[in-house]
């Protein structure tokens, strides 16, 4: 038979612990990690894409989303740091980072510049080096170290200037630094005093260059060009920290350490809208603080709302540990803010819902998924009536889930830690090992109720047969088998040496294979309590077994790092038939098909590995497998469904994955026979008679209401008639003196037409009586005027000649006087000149 393969269909969790875990690809899209996959969950049609990471990376640890939406920065752990970027829109690998550089295995913080061309990657431990890329040419353009080496003040985020590409800030433990990349190298430029340091746990960039930064103490801060401008205390500690500017950094650390109260609760995340008219910030046990945006710098905060995440509780029982908020994320619209927190759930909120109700009054988150486990899985199960699988975790939870319709069927919280649990082939109950007792219980419509209760502490492996009549539990080395009829205690399974890792039950249901950590694997014969075979090997602690449909032979997984077929006929011919070598690579958990063509397993990586196995249904030797990259830890446990068509795992990462079985060629796998599920659901007799008296007790107040509208509404057509009656008369008589009152207005209206019509008349003619006057009047003004202005002409043309005569006359008197005056000086001139000849003579010559 040729290596089966297997493909992505669902899967239910959240990986918490990576920095940035929440973000928006459009207005429907959620990003978020699982696994070792990044989900793009569609919120309104409940389907999910994939985008899976690196084959040498060892698990996600921040993600970023560049400013159009368009590409996906993914950072994960490794030999080195790894950082891959992919398209968002064909879910393409664009480019592979490798930061070979560095000490650092991961990277704590990524981010993408405003125009997305820049990447900037913040390495942890032990050097917290920055790396500057130019992604599209995998080339580094600076790094520089923002922390001392073997520093234990860690970095925990960075971001770039969304209005200045070259412009970075980090934030960290008593570390705000802010860098700019000139010359091809990464300086530094402002660096906050320190009596300002604290503990930075959330960045944010505001507009206009202003950076807001929350601290570990419930404090938002606002920096404006490297100088802190205002802060506001969203939760006030119980003790305040003491400032001295004195003082050196250790000193303030130290008090900030020294202060350090359980109540006292950081912030966590800060988002802004594009227009910076809104501020959201997580802060205290799962809360967001809504602030709108003041005038100025001192009234920067102003506090408006309160979203809070609900509590969960089923059946009564509510959750004892508050959740935190680790992430928010806005839509691209702005409608919608969404939060991630650290027990593994997505809410989501309208904002515009946020603004109803009163100001002071505080709204709630709902759900933007399903409700995931919180912390490691402990135990799977699958039904096989039903197409449900049941999960519990040490977060104290059962669930319930659907595989056909990937959603979650029923969910129940209990106030101890479930550590195993087992489905009965009938869909109607489960069996669930608790530290105090191992408890039997019924699927209700609605919850998840103890039936009966056995006295088996911590109980970490139960399995119900095939037909359901019977089911194992281990009670520490001790397999006791019980009757789901009697609940008897028929048989006790001694011989292991140690703690009972597995058991299953042959197909037969006559026969009970386990194996254990003391590197036994025995066969019982359920009836006698006897073991029929039994395989020993000390080396090797086995984790998982499964059983093939001849209920001999038996593949095991442990920690030899191989995975053996293990024949258990009798004692005498109990033998390991095929040992095939993992390479390397510790299996935890191992599942058979029912069919027994396909064998899968899981390893401590988080691999899962498609086995390849003889047309006998036998391992073939050397091993060889398809191995897939599924979950972020080691697989704890596996199982296929009933019919074959479903692979489901679990993980210590607390996600859920539901993998779809093909053959090679990617073709659906072929059914023997049609499975037809039932619909059955369990209802208690007093549930029933309590909802049958509601019913009647309904249906009697129906029916009395309905006597009691139907007299009313008799009485009311009576009462309406009379008033309808009365209403028609009155409305008649008014109808008829409108009428009158009409026809009396309409002659008045002739009237007063008639008498404005001779009014008209009479003033048109006084009008133009008084017109023809003003004209008469007007004309003989006119003449006067005319005959005044020829009169003034005729004078004006006299005193003109007048004026020309004279100035004639002037002109002949002035050149008379010039001649006379000439005559005159010429006259003097001569004498004068007869004067002087006569000198001349009269002088004797020398």
């Amino acid at each position: 038979m040729a290596i089966p393969n297997i493909s992505t269909k669902y899967i239910f969790g959240v990986k918490s612990a990576v920095v940035n875990n929440i973000a928006f690809h459009d207005e429907q899209t959620l990003l978020y990690p699982a696994g070792s996959y990044i989900i793009l969950y569609n919120v309104d049609q409940k389907q999910q894409r994939f985008i899976l990471g690196s084959e040498k990376g060892h698990g996600i640890t921040a993600q970023a989303v560049s400013a159009n939406r368009r590409l996906l920065a993914v950072a994960e752990k490794g030999e080195k740091p790894i950082i891959t970027i992919f398209d968002l829109n064909t879910l393409r690998k664009r480019k592979t980072l490798n930061c070979f550089e560095v000490q650092s295995q991961e990277c704590v913080s990524v981010a993408f510049s405003h125009d997305s061309k820049l990447l900037i990657t913040q390495c942890g431990h032990p050097d917290w080096t920055l790396v500057l890329w130019q992604w599209e040419k995998a080339r580094v353009l600076g790094t520089i170290k923002t922390s001392k080496p073997e520093s234990t003040t860690p970095v925990h985020h960075v971001s770039f200037n969304p209005a200045d590409n070259s412009h970075i800030a980090v934030v960290g433990d008593f570390i705000f630094k802010q860098y700019r990349f000139v010359d091809g190298h990464l300086k530094q430029v402002q660096q906050a005093k320190s009596s300002e340091l604290q503990n930075f746990t959330a960045m944010h960039w505001g507009q206009e260059e202003r950076i807001l930064l929350g601290t570990n103490t419930g404090k938002v801060m606002l920096f404006d060009e490297g100088e802190l401008k205002t802060d506001y205390q969203i939760i006030k500690p119980d003790k305040q920290l003491k400032k001295d500017d004195s003082k050196h950094l250790q000193t303030l650390m130290e008090s900030e350490q020294s202060i350090s109260q359980p109540d006292v609760s950081k912030v966590t995340s800060i988002v802004t809208y594009s227009k910076g008219t809104r501020i959201a910030c997580s802060c205290g046990q799962g809360t967001v603080h809504l602030f709108e945006r003041g005038t100025d710098i001192k009234t920067f905060f102003k506090k408006t709302k309160e979203i809070k995440v609900p509590e969960q509780t089923s059946g009564g029982e509510a959750t004892e540990d508050e959740e935190t908020i680790l992430c928010l994320a806005l839509s691209p619209s702005e409608e919608t803010l969404v939060a991630s927190t650290d027990h593994n759930q997505i809410y989501s909120i309208t904002l515009s819902s946020a603004d109803l109700g009163k100001e002071k009054e505080a709204v709630w988150f709902e759900m933007a998924s399903q409700l995931f486990h919180s912390n490691i899985i402990s135990g799977l199960d699958v039904c096989i009536r039903k197409p449900w699988f049941a999960t519990c975790s040490t977060d104290k939870a059962i669930h319930i889930w659907n595989f056909e319709t990937c959603s979650l069927e029923l969910y129940k919280q209990f106030p101890e830690e479930v550590y195993s649990v087992a489905f009965h082939p009938s869909g109607l109950y489960i069996l669930a090992g608790f530290t105090d007792k191992l408890r039997l219980m019924n699927l209700l419509i609605d919850d998840v109720r103890i039936f009966k209760e056995f006295t088996i502490r911590g109980c970490r492996e139960c399995r119900f047969s095939n037909g359901g009549h019977l089911f194992a539990a281990v009670h520490g080395n001790v397999i006791q088998v019980y009757s789901t009829v009697t609940y008897e205690n028929v048989a006790n399974l001694k011989g292991h040496n140690g703690k009972v890792k597995a058991v299953i039950w042959a197909p037969d249901d006559l026969r009970i294979i386990s194996c254990g950590w003391d590197g036994a694997v025995y066969s019982w014969d359920v009836s006698t309590g006897k073991r029929l075979g039994e395989c020993v090997l000390k080396s090797c602690s086995y984790n998982s077994i499964t059983v093939a449909p001849d209920g001999i032979t038996t593949f095991a997984v442990g920690s030899d790092q191989s995975i053996k077929e293990i024949a258990l006929k009798n004692a005498a011919e109990s033998q390991i038939t095929h040992d095939v070598d993992a390479r390397g690579t510790t299996l935890t958990a191992v599942a058979l098909s029912h069919s027994g063509r396909m064998l899968f397993a899981g390893s401590a990586q988080g691999t899962i590995r498609c086995m390849k196995s003889t047309t006998q249904g036998n391992l073939a030797v050397p091993g060889e497998w398809q191995e897939l990259q599924a979950h972020s830890s080691q697989i704890s446990r596996m199982a296929v469904t009933y019919d074959d068509q479903y692979l489901v795992t679990v993980s210590d990462d607390s996600c859920i994955i539901l993998w779809k079985i093909s053959e090679k060629e990617g073709r659906g796998l072929k059914r023997d026979k049609d499975i037809i599920y039932s619909e059955e659901i369990l209802i208690t007799k007093s549930d029933l008679e309590e909802k049958n008296a509601l019913m009647s007790e309904l249906k009697t107040r129906v029916d009395e209401l309905k006597m009691e509208n139907e007299y009313q509404l008799r009485l009311k057509d009576m009462n309406y008639n009379e008033k309808y009656k009365e209403m028609t008369d009155k409305f008649v008589q008014e109808m008829e003196a409108l009428k009158a009152r009409n026809k009396k207005l309409e002659l008045e209206k002739d009237r007063e037409e008639a008498r404005h019509g001779e009014e008209v008349v009479e003033t048109k003619q006084a009008h133009a009586a008084e017109l023809e006057k003003l004209e008469a009047t007007n004309n003989q003004k006119l003449m006067i005027e005319y005959e005044k202005y020829e009169e003034l002409q005729v004078r004006m043309q006299k005193m003109q000649e007048e004026y020309e005569a004279q100035l004639h006359e002037a002109e002949a008197s002035k050149e008379r006087a010039c001649e006379e005056l000439t005559e005159y000086y010429e006259t003097k001139l001569h004498e004068k000149s007869q004067q002087l000849e006569q000198v001349h003579e009269s002088v004797p010559c020398c």
